[in-house]
């Protein structure tokens, strides 16, 4: 009886969900409605994709007609999915509806009209006709900047903020009840694609989804637009694109960066009309370069190494790219005085097959023209936008896997000039324009380093944008080595956005991951030349002994690379684990990321303050994984804004106090040569350092004895002296602390054995530290110093269990110790330690295929081995019936 109901019991509540079940269900289909879509584009068909995955049924898509054969993006999926579409070329006649257009509209049933991008006049009786009316996506924050060219004129006019709006549709002009808006932030480079593809489109997507159920849902506002700040901008042509010189150079900037690339900004340059693509502000000192004379300039432009320079009326400068002729040619800039660039090449007979391969592409993209000639024209022989990603990406996947961008295609439109580049960039003569880097250089250790210091963003090393500086000291002399860009919150959102493009849309993400790997492989070959001047100026930025920089801080990080490298290929992903301990390194670093040809933007580095250039990081919605090493209170604070911003991943590696027990049946000349390792490893700058040794009672006081014999033979001094022992702390306000730490373990009651002060000589030099009498009450006992200073406490001979006790009594779990030669004790130790990383019978033992990380308050998440590419990955579900 009891089994019998309790049956019944487990069947009732079954009954019970699967009712509820339905009527959740019911609900959820409840609050869906009939949509007709009329617009057109990729937009169009992402707002049809993800509405119909939301459940919403589309009974009509009304879309432009074929294009030379071609239907537009949202047709295609449409009729794919069996979805009513009609092409109208037209809805009106001399301002009235066509009567059969407006019936065939009105047949599908439509609740609610969806137009994203609509470029056609809809009648009255149509935008009216439905339940609930229409609405409309517009690119502006309505409304400012009404009308067809609201991006552009969102550049032109300055503007600080960008956005989009979706509106309820009405008789007058981008002038209906508001009933959602977006904003973000302009960014200073920002162009119309750039802007369009980071915000207004993967944004205004998810935007008209969610208006569309608050409809469905009967919560949707209709806010009158005020007219307070409204502004209607026509459409830019090229007629009246003509940049007027006599402006301050970033309204000249602001002018080119909004016509690019439609319909293109121009001016006259000795003579002939020349369209100017991809401006910039120029940051800096003005490079050396070639007078060119540009109409209607304060003074002439320079053909430099970087492009062209344009100076304003206010003596500022800007630099532009690219250059277009009337004939459509684009090239750099910087070859505008080349007389031998469109050299012809010999082509040998493998590059020949090739040649054709390409002719082959060619033809099937223009299959209108009856043969491909050297001197056929891509563009003047019908192709568009859409064909050059075609383009582009057949001869990636035919031709080698040469990594082409769309700009390659303008800059080449004639087969010839097409092949020509390919063959360039095939043979590896066709490379980027030179780096510029300000460097400064410091004669030292046998070599002259040249170190990068300014902000590493989008493959360019430049100025933080509002030009602030800080200075990076040597600790071993406290003399200023040279001032270091200090990052803004707007370079942070410049090095985002530069990340972002080149995931999305740039070559890194697209890359065969084979071929991914071997540029991580050829950057671990470059750090492996550089790894003296690396290690070299590790030593003077952080003080760090320089044998010990040349194999850990470098020497582990070209074995880290050349790990993941291997990776590469059995993923569908990478990752780039790097530790930037200091800025100089990183920067240095930065430098051979652009010779081991990683692509712009894959890697920024913006040195800078954690409370605003971190914070930032924290808080960006485009970051959807962030990594942190640090304290436990900025963790925890991480944390919360990474949850708070966009719920973004995050792995941190925290705090540590990490136990090291020692039993008197170690092996004791290890025991003292690795304990002091443990802690005086790096002058005690390392996370996983033992916080707190537990020296068994029958061996303490011999241990403790051997330990400062061996502290008074190490040599404290100039850390690129290949016989120093011990160099600086990292900075001096550092050093300060933990002169404070070691008072206050004196003021707490233990015995200071030896050290505790500042070494007395020039630099920022701490004494190698030891206490004992160690209470676990006390500070020292529980607080990581993250410096030179050996915590020793005593336990009871065979007491395993209670010093496992006070071991783990610890909010901290990154690192752990056990020395002992009976294998059955140091496993049962082990096993019971609460740490991320278990040392036996050694310390600071690490590989890069051993996972890392903490426990606890010491944070979550692994570096290294396989385990740390989880943390850059995301696993999807894929379910597929036939």
């Amino acid at each position: 009886m009891v089994g019998f109901r309790k049956q019944r019991v487990l069947l009732c509540n079954w009954t019970y969900k699967l009712i509820m079940f339905h009527i959740l269900m019911s609900a959820y289909y409840q609050n869906k409605l009939k949509l007709a879509l009329i617009g057109q584009s990729l937009f169009g068909q992402e707002v049809y994709t993800n509405l119909r995955k939301q459940g919403h049924k589309v009974v009509g898509v009304f879309t432009v007609p074929d294009k030379d054969g071609k239907a537009d993006p949202l047709a295609v999926v449409a009729e794919k999915d069996g979805t009513p579409v009609f092409k109208f070329p037209r809805w009106r006649v001399k301002g009235k509806p066509i009567p059969e257009v407006v019936e065939a509209y009105k047949a599908v049933g439509a609740e609610l009209n969806v137009m994203p991008f609509c470029s056609q006049f809809i009648p009255m009786n149509v935008i009216d006709f439905p339940k609930h009316g229409s609405i409309i996506y517009h690119p502006s924050i309505l409304p400012r900047h009404r009308g067809a060219s609201a991006i552009n004129w969102t550049l032109i006019e300055g503007d600080k903020k960008a956005g989009f709006s979706i509106f309820w549709a009405d008789d007058g002009l981008d002038t209906g009840p508001i009933l959602l808006q977006q904003e973000c932030p302009v960014e200073p480079n920002d162009t119309v694609d750039t802007l369009y593809n980071r915000f207004l489109f993967p944004e205004g997507i998810k935007a008209m989804v969610e208006a569309v159920q608050l409809i469905a849902d009967g919560k949707a506002p209709k806010i009158p637009q005020s007219e307070e700040g409204a502004s209607y901008e026509g459409i830019q042509k090229k007629s009246n694109a003509k940049v007027n010189m006599a402006q301050p150079a970033e309204v000249i900037h602001n002018w080119i960066r909004g016509h690019d690339k439609v319909p293109g900004a121009w001016v006259v340059i000795d003579g002939k009309p020349v369209t100017l693509y991809s401006s910039s502000m120029l940051s800096g000192s003005v490079p050396a370069g070639q007078p060119v004379e540009v109409e209607g300039a304060s003074q002439p432009g320079l053909i430099a190494k970087s492009g062209l320079i344009l100076f304003g009326s206010d003596g500022k400068a800007l630099q532009v790219k690219n250059l277009q002729f009337e004939d459509r040619n684009m090239i750099p800039a910087s070859k505008y005085f080349s007389s031998d660039e469109d050299a012809s090449l010999d082509l040998t007979d493998d590059e020949k097959e090739m040649a054709e391969k390409i002719r082959a592409i060619w033809k099937g993209i223009l299959s209108n023209v009856p043969v491909i000639d050297d001197t056929t024209d891509f563009f003047k022989s019908g192709a568009a936008s859409m064909d050059v990603v075609r383009l582009v990406e057949e001869v990636k996947q035919k031709c080698g896997g040469v990594q082409l961008q769309n700009e390659d295609v303008y800059m080449a439109t004639t087969f010839q000039s097409f092949i020509q580049m390919f063959v360039r960039r095939l043979r590896g003569e066709d490379q980027e324009e030179e780096l510029l880097i300000d460097y400064v250089t410091k004669d030292v250790n046998n070599m002259t380093v040249k170190m990068p210091h300014q902000c590493f963003i989008n493959g360019n090393f430049e100025d933080a944008e509002d030009g602030k500086t800080y200075n990076t000291v040597n600790p071993t002399d406290g003399s200023v080595i040279c001032k270091v860009s200090y990052a803004s919150v707007a370079d942070v959102d410049r090095a985002v956005s530069a990340a972002k493009e080149a995931f999305d849309n740039g070559p890194w993400g697209k890359m065969n991951p084979r071929d991914r790997g071997q540029l991580l492989y050829r950057l671990a070959d470059l750090m492996e030349e550089h790894q003296e001047e690396l290690a070299t100026i590790e030593t003077l930025d952080s003080g760090a002994v320089y044998t010990l920089a040349l194999k850990t801080h470098v020497g582990m990080s070209i074995q880290t690379f050349r790990y993941f490298a291997g990776w590469c290929d059995k993923i569908q992903g990478s990752t780039i684990p790097i530790n930037q301990v200091t800025p100089l390194t990183a920067l240095k670093f930065a430098e051979l990321t652009v010779k081991a040809g990683i692509p712009k933007g894959v890697i920024n580095i913006v040195p800078g303050s954690g409370g605003l250039v971190g914070q930032r990081m924290s808080d960006h919605p485009d970051i959807r994984k962030l990594g942190f090493t640090g304290s436990t209170p900025i963790g925890k604070q991480i944390m919360k804004s990474c949850a708070v911003s966009n719920l973004k991943k995050v792995s941190l590696e925290l705090g540590g106090k990490s136990p090291l027990i020692i039993f008197s049946d170690c092996d004791m000349d290890k025991a003292v040569r690795m304990g002091m390792s443990s802690v005086y490893f790096n002058k005690g700058e390392n996370c996983i350092a033992a916080g707190r040794l537990f020296v068994e009672e029958s061996i303490h006081d011999e241990y403790i004895r051997r330990v400062v014999e061996e502290i008074k033979k190490m040599k404290i001094g100039d850390p690129l002296d290949r016989s120093t022992d011990h160099g600086p702390q990292n900075h001096k306000a550092h050093l300060d602390k933990l002169v404070e730490y070691c008072e206050l373990g004196v003021k707490e009651g233990a015995t200071l054995v030896y050290g505790g002060r500042q070494v007395d000589r020039q630099g920022f030099f701490m004494e190698p530290t030891v206490f004992t009498d160690v209470e676990d009450h006390m500070f020292i006992a529980k607080e990581e110093s993250f410096g030179p200073v050996m915590v020793v406490s005593k336990f009871k001979d065979g007491d395993v269990d209670g010093v496992l006790s006070r071991a783990n009594n610890t909010e901290f779990g990154l690192a752990s110790g056990v020395f002992t030669r009976d294998i059955n004790k140091a496993m049962y130790v082990s096993e019971r330690l609460e740490a991320g990383t278990v040392f036996v019978n050694t310390y600071n033992k690490t590989d890069v295929a051993a996972p890392f990380g903490g426990f606890k308050q010491s944070g979550f998440g692994k570096d290294l081995g396989e385990e740390a590419l989880h943390e850059y990955l995301r696993t999807k579900a894929v379910t597929v019936e036939y």
